[in-house]
Protein backbone atom coordinates (compact mmCIF):
# COMPACT_ATOMS: atom_id res chain seq x y z
CA UNK A 1 0.00 0.00 0.00
CA UNK A 2 1.60 3.39 -0.68
CA UNK A 3 1.50 6.19 0.98
CA UNK A 4 -1.35 9.07 1.18
CA UNK A 5 -0.94 12.63 2.17
CA UNK A 6 -4.29 12.34 3.90
CA UNK A 7 -3.63 9.35 6.13
CA UNK A 8 -3.29 10.19 9.72
CA UNK A 9 0.41 10.15 10.64
CA UNK A 10 1.33 6.53 12.00
CA UNK A 11 4.86 6.43 14.59
CA UNK A 12 5.49 3.00 13.57
CA UNK A 13 5.79 3.48 9.67
CA UNK A 14 8.32 5.76 8.12
CA UNK A 15 7.93 6.75 4.21
CA UNK A 16 10.46 5.78 1.93
CA UNK A 17 11.10 6.03 -1.79
CA UNK A 18 11.71 2.76 -3.65
CA UNK A 19 12.23 1.27 -7.16
CA UNK A 20 10.48 -2.22 -7.80
CA UNK A 21 12.16 -4.82 -10.10
CA UNK A 22 9.19 -6.81 -11.57
CA UNK A 23 8.61 -8.57 -15.27
CA UNK A 24 12.19 -8.24 -16.47
CA UNK A 25 12.38 -4.34 -15.41
CA UNK A 26 12.91 -1.42 -12.74
CA UNK A 27 9.94 0.84 -12.22
CA UNK A 28 10.17 4.91 -11.52
CA UNK A 29 10.93 5.53 -8.25
CA UNK A 30 7.65 5.78 -5.76
CA UNK A 31 6.76 5.97 -2.18
CA UNK A 32 6.00 3.21 0.35
CA UNK A 33 5.68 2.75 3.91
CA UNK A 34 8.65 0.97 6.20
CA UNK A 35 8.42 -0.44 9.72
CA UNK A 36 9.77 2.60 12.23
CA UNK A 37 13.27 1.33 14.19
CA UNK A 38 14.31 3.17 16.58
CA UNK A 39 16.50 2.86 20.31
CA UNK A 40 14.22 2.95 23.65
CA UNK A 41 16.39 3.54 26.76
CA UNK A 42 14.61 1.77 30.08
CA UNK A 43 15.94 3.85 33.33
CA UNK A 44 15.19 2.69 36.54
CA UNK A 45 16.01 4.61 39.39
CA UNK A 46 17.76 6.90 36.70
CA UNK A 47 19.84 4.90 35.63
CA UNK A 48 20.24 2.97 32.24
CA UNK A 49 19.42 -0.64 32.77
CA UNK A 50 18.98 -1.82 29.00
CA UNK A 51 18.43 -0.41 25.36
CA UNK A 52 16.27 -2.03 23.09
CA UNK A 53 15.84 -1.45 19.20
CA UNK A 54 11.78 -0.99 18.61
CA UNK A 55 8.93 -0.31 16.87
CA UNK A 56 7.66 3.51 18.56
CA UNK A 57 4.51 3.20 20.31
CA UNK A 58 3.53 1.65 24.19
CA UNK A 59 6.57 2.05 24.93
CA UNK A 60 5.16 2.50 28.63
CA UNK A 61 3.71 -1.22 28.20
CA UNK A 62 6.90 -2.57 26.76
CA UNK A 63 9.09 -1.15 29.84
CA UNK A 64 6.74 -2.49 32.39
CA UNK A 65 6.54 -5.75 30.58
CA UNK A 66 10.14 -6.03 29.74
CA UNK A 67 10.61 -5.52 34.05
CA UNK A 68 7.93 -8.11 34.30
CA UNK A 69 10.15 -10.53 32.65
CA UNK A 70 13.13 -9.65 34.84
CA UNK A 71 11.41 -10.52 37.72
CA UNK A 72 11.77 -6.75 39.10
CA UNK A 73 8.15 -6.02 39.53
CA UNK A 74 5.06 -8.50 40.09
CA UNK A 75 2.26 -6.67 41.15
CA UNK A 76 0.69 -2.97 39.33
CA UNK A 77 1.38 -1.28 42.92
CA UNK A 78 4.98 -1.43 42.70
CA UNK A 79 4.82 1.33 39.55
CA UNK A 80 4.40 4.89 40.86
CA UNK A 81 5.22 6.49 37.60
CA UNK A 82 6.29 5.77 33.87
CA UNK A 83 7.41 8.82 32.36
CA UNK A 84 9.40 10.16 29.49
CA UNK A 85 12.78 12.20 29.62
CA UNK A 86 11.98 15.65 29.51
CA UNK A 87 15.56 16.86 29.52
CA UNK A 88 18.00 17.90 26.16
CA UNK A 89 17.05 16.18 22.72
CA UNK A 90 15.60 12.87 24.20
CA UNK A 91 12.89 14.85 25.32
CA UNK A 92 11.95 15.97 21.52
CA UNK A 93 12.47 11.60 20.15
CA UNK A 94 10.99 10.28 23.33
CA UNK A 95 13.25 7.74 22.95
CA UNK A 96 14.32 7.45 27.03
CA UNK A 97 12.01 5.83 29.26
CA UNK A 98 12.31 6.25 33.01
CA UNK A 99 10.19 3.98 35.38
CA UNK A 100 9.64 5.18 39.10
CA UNK A 101 9.31 2.01 41.59
CA UNK A 102 7.59 1.61 45.03
CA UNK A 103 10.12 2.02 47.95
CA UNK A 104 9.36 -1.07 48.83
CA UNK A 105 10.81 -2.80 45.83
CA UNK A 106 13.99 -4.22 46.31
CA UNK A 107 16.18 -4.72 43.42
CA UNK A 108 20.18 -5.17 42.91
CA UNK A 109 20.73 -2.49 39.68
CA UNK A 110 24.24 -3.99 39.29
CA UNK A 111 22.53 -7.50 38.83
CA UNK A 112 20.05 -6.76 37.03
CA UNK A 113 22.27 -4.86 33.78
CA UNK A 114 24.47 -8.71 34.30
CA UNK A 115 21.56 -10.22 33.83
CA UNK A 116 20.11 -8.26 31.15
CA UNK A 117 23.72 -8.23 29.43
CA UNK A 118 24.16 -12.26 29.61
CA UNK A 119 21.11 -12.91 28.22
CA UNK A 120 21.49 -10.74 25.37
CA UNK A 121 24.79 -12.28 24.53
CA UNK A 122 23.51 -15.82 25.12
CA UNK A 123 25.77 -15.85 28.50
CA UNK A 124 23.68 -18.65 29.98
CA UNK A 125 22.54 -21.66 27.90
CA UNK A 126 20.84 -24.52 27.85
CA UNK A 127 20.06 -25.85 31.40
CA UNK A 128 21.26 -23.24 33.45
CA UNK A 129 19.18 -20.39 31.89
CA UNK A 130 16.18 -22.70 32.80
CA UNK A 131 17.52 -23.36 36.47
CA UNK A 132 18.11 -19.99 36.57
CA UNK A 133 14.57 -18.87 35.50
CA UNK A 134 12.97 -21.21 37.50
CA UNK A 135 14.75 -19.01 40.49
CA UNK A 136 12.70 -16.15 39.93
CA UNK A 137 9.24 -18.32 38.29
CA UNK A 138 7.71 -21.04 39.81
CA UNK A 139 6.28 -23.75 36.62
CA UNK A 140 2.46 -23.36 36.79
CA UNK A 141 0.96 -26.04 39.28
CA UNK A 142 -2.86 -25.67 37.23
CA UNK A 143 -2.82 -27.78 34.48
CA UNK A 144 -6.78 -27.94 32.94
CA UNK A 145 -8.40 -27.62 29.74
CA UNK A 146 -8.26 -24.16 28.42
CA UNK A 147 -9.33 -24.01 24.90
CA UNK A 148 -10.58 -26.16 22.65
CA UNK A 149 -8.72 -27.72 19.28
CA UNK A 150 -11.39 -26.00 17.14
CA UNK A 151 -10.98 -22.23 18.38
CA UNK A 152 -6.97 -22.86 18.28
CA UNK A 153 -7.46 -23.49 14.68
CA UNK A 154 -8.62 -20.09 14.32
CA UNK A 155 -6.29 -18.30 15.90
CA UNK A 156 -3.70 -17.51 13.10
CA UNK A 157 -5.73 -15.92 10.85
CA UNK A 158 -7.67 -13.78 13.34
CA UNK A 159 -3.91 -12.59 14.64
CA UNK A 160 -3.56 -12.03 11.21
CA UNK A 161 -5.97 -9.88 10.28
CA UNK A 162 -5.64 -7.68 13.31
CA UNK A 163 -1.98 -6.62 11.94
CA UNK A 164 -2.54 -3.24 10.50
CA UNK A 165 1.28 -2.04 10.42
CA UNK A 166 2.09 -5.65 9.07
CA UNK A 167 -0.35 -4.49 5.89
CA UNK A 168 1.12 -1.37 5.67
CA UNK A 169 5.20 -2.34 5.69
CA UNK A 170 5.43 -6.49 5.75
CA UNK A 171 7.91 -6.09 8.05
CA UNK A 172 6.52 -6.49 11.66
CA UNK A 173 5.39 -9.08 14.54
CA UNK A 174 2.49 -9.29 16.12
CA UNK A 175 1.95 -11.17 19.48
CA UNK A 176 -2.21 -11.90 20.66
CA UNK A 177 -3.28 -12.87 24.05
CA UNK A 178 -6.65 -14.78 23.46
CA UNK A 179 -8.99 -16.29 25.97
CA UNK A 180 -10.59 -19.54 26.24
CA UNK A 181 -13.38 -18.33 23.72
CA UNK A 182 -10.72 -17.33 21.01
CA UNK A 183 -11.46 -13.76 21.45
CA UNK A 184 -8.71 -11.48 20.96
CA UNK A 185 -8.01 -9.41 24.37
CA UNK A 186 -4.85 -7.44 23.23
CA UNK A 187 -2.74 -7.18 20.23
CA UNK A 188 0.72 -5.32 19.52
CA UNK A 189 3.14 -5.14 16.88
CA UNK A 190 6.38 -4.36 17.13
CA UNK A 191 10.06 -5.15 14.76
CA UNK A 192 10.79 -7.43 17.51
CA UNK A 193 9.16 -10.21 18.33
CA UNK A 194 9.89 -10.18 22.11
CA UNK A 195 9.86 -6.35 22.06
CA UNK A 196 5.86 -7.38 20.87
CA UNK A 197 4.96 -9.68 24.06
CA UNK A 198 6.50 -7.30 26.55
CA UNK A 199 4.00 -4.83 25.24
CA UNK A 200 1.24 -7.47 25.50
CA UNK A 201 2.08 -7.99 29.26
CA UNK A 202 2.89 -4.50 30.26
CA UNK A 203 -0.80 -3.87 28.93
CA UNK A 204 -2.37 -6.76 30.98
CA UNK A 205 0.17 -6.19 33.83
CA UNK A 206 -1.04 -2.23 33.94
CA UNK A 207 -4.87 -3.78 33.72
CA UNK A 208 -4.31 -6.42 36.55
CA UNK A 209 -5.12 -8.65 34.49
CA UNK A 210 -3.10 -11.19 35.93
CA UNK A 211 -2.34 -14.33 35.99
CA UNK A 212 -3.04 -15.57 32.72
CA UNK A 213 -3.26 -19.37 32.97
CA UNK A 214 -6.47 -19.19 31.58
CA UNK A 215 -5.20 -17.43 28.23
CA UNK A 216 -3.44 -18.59 24.97
CA UNK A 217 -0.34 -16.27 23.80
CA UNK A 218 -0.12 -16.41 19.47
CA UNK A 219 3.07 -14.95 18.12
CA UNK A 220 3.60 -14.43 14.39
CA UNK A 221 6.96 -15.56 14.06
CA UNK A 222 9.18 -18.87 15.71
CA UNK A 223 8.92 -19.50 19.82
CA UNK A 224 12.35 -18.81 21.15
CA UNK A 225 13.23 -19.43 24.59
CA UNK A 226 13.11 -15.42 25.43
CA UNK A 227 9.48 -15.67 24.63
CA UNK A 228 8.72 -18.70 26.90
CA UNK A 229 10.48 -16.91 29.78
CA UNK A 230 8.72 -13.93 28.86
CA UNK A 231 4.59 -15.57 29.20
CA UNK A 232 6.20 -17.57 32.44
CA UNK A 233 6.74 -14.39 34.08
CA UNK A 234 2.76 -13.43 32.86
CA UNK A 235 1.97 -17.45 33.96
CA UNK A 236 0.60 -17.91 30.35
CA UNK A 237 -0.51 -21.26 30.15
CA UNK A 238 -0.54 -21.56 26.34
CA UNK A 239 1.84 -20.29 23.52
CA UNK A 240 1.27 -20.91 19.82
CA UNK A 241 3.37 -20.07 17.13
CA UNK A 242 3.28 -19.44 13.37
CA UNK A 243 6.48 -20.61 12.69
CA UNK A 244 8.77 -23.36 14.64
CA UNK A 245 10.06 -23.47 18.26
CA UNK A 246 13.28 -23.76 19.64
CA UNK A 247 15.22 -26.93 21.45
CA UNK A 248 15.35 -24.70 24.39
CA UNK A 249 12.25 -23.37 23.99
CA UNK A 250 10.46 -26.95 24.18
CA UNK A 251 13.13 -28.05 27.27
CA UNK A 252 11.50 -24.72 28.59
CA UNK A 253 7.84 -25.32 28.31
CA UNK A 254 7.88 -28.97 29.41
CA UNK A 255 9.92 -28.03 32.76
CA UNK A 256 7.71 -24.70 33.43
CA UNK A 257 4.17 -26.51 32.85
CA UNK A 258 3.23 -24.73 29.94
CA UNK A 259 1.79 -26.05 26.40
CA UNK A 260 3.61 -25.11 23.55
CA UNK A 261 2.44 -25.36 20.34
CA UNK A 262 4.02 -24.59 17.17
CA UNK A 263 3.73 -24.54 13.01
CA UNK A 264 -0.43 -23.16 13.50
CA UNK A 265 -1.16 -22.78 9.99
CA UNK A 266 -3.40 -24.19 7.25
CA UNK A 267 -5.73 -25.84 10.02
CA UNK A 268 -2.53 -28.00 11.13
CA UNK A 269 -0.16 -27.52 14.42
CA UNK A 270 2.67 -29.51 16.25
CA UNK A 271 2.12 -29.76 20.01
CA UNK A 272 5.21 -29.86 22.16
CA UNK A 273 4.37 -30.09 25.77
CA UNK A 274 1.59 -30.07 28.03
CA UNK A 275 -1.46 -31.15 25.66
CA UNK A 276 -3.31 -31.49 28.81
CA UNK A 277 -4.95 -27.96 28.07
CA UNK A 278 -6.42 -28.50 24.79
CA UNK A 279 -9.75 -30.67 24.66
CA UNK A 280 -10.90 -32.61 21.31
CA UNK A 281 -7.20 -33.37 20.92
Amino acid sequence: MCPSGNQTEDIRVANTRVMRWANGGLDNETEDWVAREEPLEIRVKGESIVVTMRTPGHDKELAIGFLLAEGVITNSSDVLEIAYCQQGEASLHKNILNVFLSPEVEINLDRLKRNVYASSSCGLCGKASIESLQNIFEPLNKIETVISVDKILTLAQKLRAKQSTFDKTGGLHAAGIFDRNGELLVLREDIGRHNAVDKILGHLFLKNRMPLEDCVLMVSGRASFEIIQKSLAGRVGIICAVSAPSSLAVDMAKESGQTLIGFLRERKFNVYSHKERISGI
